[in-house]
């Protein structure tokens, strides 16, 4: 047993939510070096580094850990939005117990089931954050009543914008989660005029940094109510000084030899891999085993991606597993048996390179 004391230094778990438009993402991308997993598409008019958008939990889940096994890939990965990945993994819960909503499940036991898979990321988050990463999460805001416990009345608040019920518990998980909570909004002033009326003025952006009655918001460093929202309000949390780079001179021009008339040079040669590379794929196109566009989900294409799983390898599994009868057409399988294959993956993929890949009537695996 070891007793520390003092501060700490070590990455943050950073919260930033707010009306859409207001800035959330162009706020993350000022990070060091922040690389995106953007769920809703905010950020392609930007000039971020990015990751594919995920078209389901498992790929969400997937690409988390591609950054934990390669820790050097960034300093920052902000998640842009939160609440469109809870989304995510509500179509996993319902996909995982066949039902058709979240609200299906009865006794509000979807929404237990939602914060459980939620936890888990942010499980997997902060292994991220023991690796020296940073973690933004930016989500929207909303605006619901508030009933004070001790009945002295009621009034609207700014909550982030995650399970629209009250049964949900995510908000919560994630707010307890963050080191700080920044909420972002416009600061206006509303004025009465001459005739009675009462008008808002103003318009800067702001974030606050602790908590209201009228909003959520954390900090752990000390920082004041009110800040400009701008990364320089908080940048000395996450920078350290740059080194001031120093001017080379420029060396000398070399003297430039006569030009020779050099032979033609004959095209680079491929490696022996490109060539085994393009070989496997021509023997794969060749078996048809390519996934071909418009029989399968988007959210299934990427999850095969990584993997390089085809078409035929899903039809083993079928096999195997007892679904289908062997060489049942792929556009035979209904819609709804893919949604159960992507809700599944990890086992579906474990049955493919444990099974399939290691039949011998199929060697060629790309």
């Amino acid at each position: 047993m070891q007793i520390t004391r003092g501060r700490k230094a070590r990455a943050q778990k950073v919260v930033i939510y707010g009306p859409e438009g207001i800035g959330k993402s162009s706020f993350a991308s000022q990070f060091p070096d922040p690389v995106f997993i953007d769920t809703e598409g905010s950020t392609d008019n930007m000039d971020v580094a990015r990751m594919d958008k995920p078209t389901s939990w498992a790929m969400l889940k997937n690409e988390i850990a591609f950054i934990k096994a390669n820790p050097d890939a960034c300093k920052t990965l902000v998640i842009d939005t939160i609440d469109w990945a809870e989304q995510l993994a509500v179509d996993y819960v319902c996909s995982q117990h066949q039902k058709n909503g979240i609200e299906d499940f009865g006794w509000g036991k979807g929404y237990t089931y939602v914060q459980e898979e939620i936890g888990r990321l942010l499980n997997s988050l902060s292994e991220l954050v023991d690796n020296g990463i940073n973690v933004i999460l930016t989500a929207h805001a909303q605006i619901k009543k508030f009933e004070q416990p001790d009945e002295m009345g009621s009034y609207d608040r700014y909550e982030l914008k995650l399970g629209q019920k009250t049964s949900s518990k995510t908000a919560p998980l994630v707010k307890e989660w963050a080191d700080m909570v920044l909420f972002a909004n416009y600061k206006t002033i509303v004025m009465t005029t001459d005739t009675g009326k009462k008008k808002a003025q103003g318009g800067e952006r702001v974030m606050y940094t602790n908590h209201r009655p009228a909003w959520d918001a954390k900090n752990r460093h000390g920082l004041p109510d009110q800040l400009p929202f701008t990364f320089e309000s908080v940048a000395h949390i996450f920078n350290a000084p740059a080194p001031v780079p120093t001017e080379q001179p420029a060396p000398a021009p070399a003297p430039q030899p006569e030009p020779q008339q050099q032979p033609a040079q004959e095209p680079p040669q491929q490696s022996i891999n490109e060539q085994l590379q393009e070989a496997a794929q021509e023997v794969a196109q060749e078996m048809g085993r390519a996934p071909q566009a418009g029989l399968l989900p988007q959210a299934l294409i990427d999850l095969m991606a990584p993997n390089n799983v085809t078409e035929n390898e899903l039809q083993e599994v079928a096999y195997i597993r007892g679904h289908f009868p062997m060489g049942t057409p792929i556009e035979n399988f209904p819609a709804n048996y893919w949604d159960m294959i992507v809700a599944n993956w990890d086992a579906t993929l474990d049955v493919i390179q444990n099974q399939v890949r290691k039949d011998p009537e199929f060697p060629f695996t790309v």
